[in-house]
């Protein structure tokens, strides 16, 4: 890096030059203290950080459009503020995307028209006519999505007979069976449940035509044939399945009434038994919306208490903009309390600081003592993980509970036997959900059913919870910190999954992050905790590889199309999560401080803003690959705080010896 020294005072009266190591150290110190008391300050009074968590117009459309399913008293102001957002964020060509500067995304495009109708536009506004042109050059409304279809279908805007087939009677079969639900991902599970009881009753809420979107047809509707996305090549498992879905229609059309029956009394049962404290189901906003819309075409009415509480609940995603509202896919406070937390702990801030007594203490209240789905795999394993959300105890997550382990592992607390039980309990659960292939996914065990990616309603092709590395070296650094080392049988399969999963160029793929850069930091900073030999060449590869995608301002960046196509993998706008990624990798995975390095801390340097913090505006995490990307607004500030503190350690570390 090229500093220029300059001439300071000693306090002597004397004139001494200053070393670029010395200006770069201080502007260091700078840096991460004023990120400190900016983190500081967006604590909440209970201890917890939370910020907004950014999806695509997908999440305004969907409960524009679940609020009148749900036939909820209109509220203007609330849909105005929905409809500004759909409104700010059309592209120029007339579309919606998945992510800032993505190809428009038709499911969503078709969604965001439908409920900017809802809200009161009309087919000859520009933005309308901008957006229907999009469609139909498309294919029209035929080609929307799964999902899209099922909302559509609700509104009695295509045929049920447009969605993909999935008899409820399926949740009858034995979890023992090939096919089975628990055999679906988290996520899918939860969402299938309700599109299946949805499917089954084929309710269809009136409206008015003036707000339908019949322009959206190329064909007239009663000519118009959905079909479902065929596989590239004619003898696939995809092409299978979709002549199985024409055997399942058949199916459902003589249905037997008395197992139909039977098949939709324990869906409801499902459902309801997953209702969260706070009215949500899932944690997730599919789950949030879907399940009481299912639940309302079973005849729940609004003035029941479940659905009472179903309505309120899904109002806990709306992030209010002052002038817009974001329609959240989530939230996500013990992930943004526990990554906060651990900047500051890794800045060396004190860990009897009260900020971070707060924060364990809120952790520890909100870790979780009953069995979730989890446990149909591990029905022997005993409870103790955390959720991402305040409430969602029937799905407590890996990731999660590996980074609050770590926070608890350090901070102190008021009452340390409170702490060393949660500790136990939640390190015994965590380490507990190791797959048998020795890697670890977010929510299950042995989730791996990947041929289901290829049914016709899956076509986000996330329909399992498969192993990753950036939740394995997750685990491994929690594993150090709570007294565990190399030697340990769950880090020995951990870390051999690790080596067996490695690209050949050095990198690792990142599940739930954008995305290589993400899953090659997670690895090296379990790897470096858990007591690897750094010095061995497939970790060393590692190294080169984020050395060698990092961009000539000194920043790393990653596109989110390098999920599908790898040869963008570490390519993309220097970001500052990305940046700090990378910068823990790299101070991970070598003992030196590199020249690669100090040019990334530089960068991260100059770009914090006189508030003390950074500001990302990219999508770094993922959803699903390929389909459905995030922004976590508070990850351009924990990971540069993060990452910089590291680095100020590794620092302080050589030179003392």
């Amino acid at each position: 890096m090229d500093q220029v020294s300059h001439m300071m005072t000693d306090g002597q009266g004397t004139i001494a030059a200053a070393t670029p190591r010395e200006e770069f150290a201080a502007k260091l110190d700078h840096t991460i203290a004023g990120a400190q008391r900016a983190l500081l300050e967006l604590q909440h009074p209970e201890g917890y950080w939370q910020a907004a968590l950014e999806a695509n117009a997908e999440m305004n459309a969907e409960y524009i459009i679940f609020n009148r399913f749900m036939e909820v008293e209109p509220d203007p102001a609330l849909d105005a503020k929905l409809k500004k957002l759909l409104i700010d964020t059309q592209q120029g060509d007339g579309s919606w995307s998945l992510f800032p500067g993505g190809d428009g995304h038709i499911s969503t495009t078709i969604e965001a028209y439908f409920a900017l109708k809802l809200t009161g536009m009309r087919a000859g506004d520009e933005p309308m006519m901008q957006a229907r042109r999009w469609i139909l050059a498309r294919g029209g409304i035929p080609s929307a999505g799964t999902l899209a279809r099922f909302y559509l279908a609700a509104m009695n805007q295509v045929t049920w007979d447009a969605t993909p087939s999935m008899p409820v009677e399926i949740t009858l079969l034995p979890n023992w069976f090939p096919v089975n639900m628990y055999e679906l991902s988290s996520w899918a599970r939860g969402t299938l449940f309700a599109l299946m009881v949805l499917q089954a009753k084929r309710p269809a809420r009136p409206i008015d035509w003036i707000e339908g979107v019949l322009e959206l047809y190329i064909q007239p509707p009663h000519f118009t044939t959905f079909k479902m996305p065929r596989g590239k090549h004619l003898f696939s498992l995809r092409n299978a399945l979709i002549g199985a879905d024409k055997l399942l229609r058949g199916y459902d059309r003589h249905h037997l009434s008395g197992i139909r029956a039977r098949a939709l009394g324990q869906a409801e049962s499902w459902l309801l038994e997953h209702q969260d404290a706070n009215g949500s189901f899932g944690g997730i906003q599919p789950c949030y919306l879907l399940s009481p819309m299912a639940l309302k075409s079973l005849g729940y009415r609004n003035d029941h208490p479940v659905i009472e509480k179903a309505l309120e609940g899904a109002r806990e995603l709306i992030w209010d903009q002052g002038d817009s509202i974001l329609y959240q896919p989530c939230v996500s406070p013990n992930w943004d309390t526990a990554l906060a937390a651990k900047a500051l702990l890794d800045s060396d801030f004190a860990s009897d600081h009260p900020a971070l007594r707060g924060a364990a203490k809120w952790l520890i209240d909100h870790q979780i003592f009953k069995p979730g789905d989890w446990s149909i795999k591990r029905p022997d394993l005993e409870p103790g993980g955390w959720a991402f959300q305040f409430h969602n105890d029937w799905f407590p997550d890996v990731d999660d509970s590996a980074v609050i382990l770590m926070v608890l592992a350090a901070a102190a607390h008021d009452d340390p036997a409170a702490r060393e039980r949660a500790i136990k309990l939640g390190a015994n659960w965590v380490m507990g959900m190791q797959s048998k292939d020795g890697g670890f996914a977010a929510f299950d065990v042995d989730n791996d059913s990947n041929w289901i990616n290829q049914a016709p309603f899956a076509d986000v092709e996330a329909a399992t919870d498969p192993t990753c590395a950036d939740l394995t070296g997750r685990v491994l650094e929690m594993m150090a910190a709570v007294g565990y080392r190399a030697d340990h049988p769950v880090a020995r399969r951990a870390i051999a999954w690790l080596k067996r999963d490695q690209k050949a160029d050095g990198s690792w793929w990142g599940r739930w992050g954008v995305s290589y850069i993400y899953g090659t930091f997670s690895a090296l900073s379990g790897l470096r905790a858990i007591g690897a030999d750094m010095s061995e060449p497939w970790i060393a590869r590692a190294v080169t590889w984020l050395k060698s995608v990092q961009n000539p301002d000194g920043g790393w960046g990653e596109t989110c199309l390098a999920d599908r196509d790898p040869t963008l993998k570490g390519k993309g706008n220097s970001t500052p999560s990305q940046t700090a990624w990378a910068l823990i990798g790299l101070v991970a995975g070598e003992d030196d401080i590199s020249d690669s390095t100090i040019r990334g801390a530089a960068w991260l340097l100059e770009q914090q803003n006189s508030d003390g913090r950074w500001e990302d505006l990219e999508f770094t995490g993922t959803g699903f690959p390929n389909h459905f990307y995030l922004r976590y607004h508070m990850y351009a500030h924990y990971f540069p705080l993060m990452a910089l503190g590291r680095l100020r350690r590794r620092i302080a570390e050589r030179a003392a010896r």
